[in-house]
């Protein structure tokens, strides 16, 4: 079995099939015996979730590695997608000496380069990614966020331009 590390959910099932496929390729096989290898062993590469979704597929119904991969990756690819949003949403902070007005600038225009991000996580992670230690309007709205409890991009924006003279 080549060294490869088990898929479990958190990665991206592309990069685990290539991953995977280098390996048994470059593991010195003969050309007609590298399709069997990789539909044998490829279920030694999963763990949790993923061993149970593999488990669970119905017997003969993969006759060669690019149905397996190309299931696999339907099978994973939403997952991943929603944990890559939420991650990326949540990564986007306030600066230092940012101001925020161009801190709400910069938060839309990065949310709208993500795949589409519920309303509610956009205005949780805004929340979040305000830098209380930063100015004093940037602390009062981050408090009157968390007070009312913001739960959509429009209140957010409402709230901001309803303190901006703060």
């Amino acid at each position: 079995m080549p060294k490869v590390s088990k898929y479990d959910r958190t990665s991206d099932p592309h990069k685990h099939i290539t991953t995977y496929t280098a390996a048994v390729k470059g593991n010195d096989l003969d050309p007609h015996e590298i399709e069997s290898v990789l539909l044998k062993i490829f279920g030694e590469t999963l763990t949790r979730g993923t061993l149970t979704w593999y488990s669970l597929l119905p017997e003969n119904s993969i006759y060669s590695f690019e149905m397996l991969a190309d299931s696999f990756i339907k099978a994973h690819a939403g997952a991943r997608k929603v944990q890559a949003q939420k991650a990326d949403i949540f990564r986007i902070a306030q600066g230092e000496s940012e101001l925020v007005r161009e801190f709400i600038t910069r938060f839309h225009k990065k949310r709208m380069l993500l795949p589409e991000v519920p309303d509610e996580w956009a205005a949780e992670a805004f929340t979040k990614g305000l830098n209380s230690r930063s100015l004093d309007a940037s602390r009062k709205l981050k408090e009157i966020l968390l007070e009312f409890q913001a739960t959509t991009w429009e209140n957010v924006h409402n709230r901001y331009e309803s303190k901006k003279s703060i």
